[in-house]
């Protein structure tokens, strides 16, 4: 099986599609074969998949094997309304098969696969799912990304305890932004008492690579 990467976050608008084609570049600079789905995008509106249409034009530029794929190929399962799954779609069972089946497909032509989730770890997909189940079916690892602003303690330790409760492999990726400048006096001192490895997007991205690959 190829290795199957789940990026997840503490939230939504947090940066998973941004830090997902950080990903696909740096696997891809160390001559691996990358793949991306989306499983599911909400906000679709007459056919257009944003998220999705951004992570194929990104993957189609790395892979030259993913040139013939359409949207519908890495982003199976689409909602027009902006909400949780299980809200944008009134409470449709998941269609694991159908996800599994398009992730099945892409590994034949990739060595990495990174998988984006929508929203956080707890966002309903349906009666039965979570997010977080949809990591757990899939056989992946995870990537949590968390964002640099006031909270951001709160929001990565409960997320990083439901992956821990899990049992689910991962790590932690801070996205911090230009307005964050306040992180290393008012948030980062805590991680570092503790010994919380600060991965940093915008200057690890090599190193979270790394770590990622090695789960």
């Amino acid at each position: 099986m190829r290795k199957r990467i789940f990026i997840t976050a503490t939230n939504t608008d947090i940066g998973k599609s941004y830090v997902t084609k950080l990903l696909l570049k740096e696997f891809a600079s160390r001559g691996l074969s990358v793949g991306v789905i989306k499983p599911i995008e909400t906000g679709v509106v007459n056919g257009y998949a944003q998220d999705g249409e951004e992570l194929l034009e990104c993957v189609k530029e790395l892979n030259p094997k993913l040139w013939s794929l359409e949207v519908e190929d890495i982003v199976p399962i689409v909602y027009e309304l902006a909400a949780a799954p299980c809200i944008a779609s009134n409470n449709t069972p998941l269609d694991l098969k159908k996800i599994k089946r398009k992730i099945q497909e892409l590994e034949a032509l990739c060595d990495v696969l990174l998988i984006e989730g929508a929203g956080g770890l707890y966002v309903p997909i349906d009666e039965e799912y979570m997010m977080i189940d949809l990591i757990l079916k899939l056989d992946a690892v995870a990537l949590l990304v968390t964002h640099c602003s006031l909270g951001c303690i709160n929001d990565t330790l409960l997320s990083k305890k439901a992956l821990q409760e899990r049992n689910i492999k991962h790590a932690v990726a801070f996205n911090c932004r230009e307005e964050d400048k306040s992180f290393s006096q008012i948030s980062e001192p805590y991680f570092l008492q503790r010994g919380f490895r600060v991965l940093k997007v915008c200057d690890d991205i090599d190193i979270i690579c790394d770590v990622l690959y090695n789960l």
